[in-house]
């Protein structure tokens, strides 16, 4: 029996809808700029090709969290996305096998430290701080593809305080779920307990201590969590 010189970490985890089960979590890939509204309000072209970044397993928190403000940011942003949970591994899966890979769906907001991304690509350096901060995932209860299907269609929204700010269709994706896999699968080996945040659509904006954010998926569930103090 391997013994550690530190207790464990905790595994990092999603709720399971209809479940007392959970869904253990490995890692966190995002998707950038997947909805043509999105891409052209940062000024950017709605035809280049995916691109990824990750975020740390233990930045995933439950629907219902409170979640302090985060430190170095005067420019919280909320992105509410479609969440793809990986059931099976896989490596350089062909498109049209890829949803056999996905063992359901959630609603997800990425949460973004928008001022310090600002800084990161004017001095061309990476994205981390402004992506992979604590409690920068929240993730509401995944539901078993066998049970939702795998959509393609569907209302995604989110609003802060009561008021609507994001609302499309899931059928606004530049790059579908199969694709988003697929090319993920090129570069890294997939394996179960993969979350892919897929993508925003148009209205992100700012976010500050005592808001609460609501969101949801057609067909998925919903997700709420409250901004807190800093700390």
């Amino acid at each position: 029996m391997t013994e550690f010189v530190l207790p464990l970490p905790a595994t990092a985890s999603v709720a399971v809808a209809g479940s007392s089960d959970r869904f253990a979590v490995r890692r966190i890939y995002c998707v950038g700029r997947n909805y043509a509204a999105h891409a052209r309000e940062f000024g950017n072209d709605e035809r280049d090709p995916p691109f990824f970044f990750t975020k740390p397993a233990d930045a995933v928190v439950d629907s219902g969290t409170a979640i302090p403000y985060p430190p170095l940011t005067a420019n919280l942003h909320h992105e509410i996305e479609l969440v793809a949970a990986i059931g099976k591994a896989g490596f350089r899966i062909p498109r049209d096998k890829a949803l056999d890979h996905v063992w359901g769906y959630g609603v997800g907001i990425d949460l973004t430290r928008r001022d310090l991304q600002d800084e990161a690509k004017k001095a061309a350096r990476p994205w981390d701080w402004s992506k992979a901060f604590d409690r920068s995932a929240p993730c509401g209860p995944l539901v078993q593809a066998q049970e939702s299907g795998h959509p393609r269609k569907g209302r995604i929204w989110l609003a802060v305080n009561g008021k609507v700010r994001q609302d499309a269709d899931l059928a606004e994706l530049i790059w579908p779920i199969s694709d988003i896999v697929s090319i993920c699968s090129e570069a890294m080996e997939l394996e179960p307990g993969d979350l892919i945040f897929t993508g925003t659509p148009a209205g992100v904006g700012a976010v500050g201590p005592g808001d609460t954010i609501t969101g949801g998926v057609d067909g998925i569930g919903t997700i709420e969590v409250t901004i807190g103090q800093p700390k």
